[in-house]
């Protein structure tokens, strides 16, 4: 599996379904049960542009116990894939939570990806806060200052 993602743009965009085929091929491989077959179909779904295709897939992975890493990957694509096919509430829903989650190096696509289902709710200045907190640490400097205006987006004035 590693090594298809690994070369999944050697695949032109009139491959894709190759592409899929071939992820199938490598999830029948996998026990039948395995919360991790239904995730790799849909990240070959949406990573060809089927959001809509991905969405149930995600949420069978999820449902069968996919968790750890690969979990929080699902939560996030699927939120993105939720936006994108026009339920961006279900996508805060979701990935609010996993900003409270342990921390790890998908903090950042967490709060990318739930910065634009706020955005695609009209919620801007929530999204501008979250995108502003997940840049500050990375700054050379200004990082306190960032972090405090990423803050004060939110918080009513005094």
């Amino acid at each position: 599996m590693t090594a298809a993602w690994a070369a999944f743009d050697d695949w032109p965009e009139e491959r894709a379904a190759e592409f899929r085929a071939r992820i199938d091929a490598l999830v029948a491989e996998l026990p039948e049960d395995s919360p991790v077959g239904p995730f790799e179909r849909a990240c070959a779904f949406d990573s060809t542009g089927h959001s809509d295709r991905a969405v149930p897939l995600y949420r069978e992975a999820l449902a069968r116990g996919l968790d750890g890493y690969r979990g929080r990957r699902a939560k996030i694509q699927l939120s993105s894939s939720l936006r994108n096919t026009g339920h961006p509430e279900e996508g805060v829903k979701l990935l609010t939570p996993e900003l409270d989650a342990p921390s790890d190096e998908l903090d950042d696509a967490v709060r990318a990806t739930l910065a634009l289902c706020l955005s695609s709710l009209g919620r801007d200045r929530e999204g501008l806060s979250l995108v502003l907190g997940a840049l500050a640490p990375h700054l050379p400097r200004y990082q306190r200052s960032m972090a405090n205006y990423a803050r004060l987006l939110v918080e009513p004035g005094d």
